[in-house]
C-alpha cells in the first residue's frame, strides 16, 4: 500500500475520524482517547496503530502513559490530492464527458 492508501484505509473508519477529530485541540494520553467510546483500550490501541501506520498521528511515552499527537502533515499529500479533483474547470468536465460519452450511450 502506497501513503496515500494507508491514509484512506485510515480515514474510512469512522471511530478512526472520531479520535482525530479529539486530537485536533491538544494531544491526549490513549485512556483520555478511549473514554466516550464503548470499547476497549486494546481495540482503541488497535485504532491508533493504523493511524499512526498512516502517518495521522504519533505517540511518545510521558512516564507511565503514552500520549498521542495529531500529524498535520500526515494528512497534506491526502488534502493535495482532493485539491486536485476541486480545481477543474468546466472545460475540463466536458471533456471528460465526451471522452466517456460513447461508453454511456451503450
Amino acid at each position: 500500500m502506497t501513503d496515500l492508501d494507508l491514509v484512506f484505509a485510515a480515514l474510512a473508519d469512522p471511530t478512526r475520524r472520531a479520535i482525530l477529530s479529539r486530537l485536533l485541540d491538544h494531544d491526549l494520553s490513549v485512556g483520555e482517547i478511549a473514554e466516550p467510546f464503548d470499547m476497549s483500550l486494546a481495540a482503541i490501541s488497535k485504532h491508533l496503530q493504523i493511524l499512526t501506520r498512516a502517518g495521522l498521528v504519533t505517540s511518545e511515552r510521558r512516564g507511565r502513559e503514552k500520549w498521542c499527537a495529531l500529524n498535520p502533515d500526515g494528512i497534506a499529500a491526502a488534502g493535495q490530492w482532493m485539491g486536485n479533483f476541486g480545481s477543474w474547470t468546466t472545460d475540463d468536465l466536458d471533456r471528460i464527458e465526451a471522452a466517456l460519452g460513447p461508453l454511456l450511450d451503450d
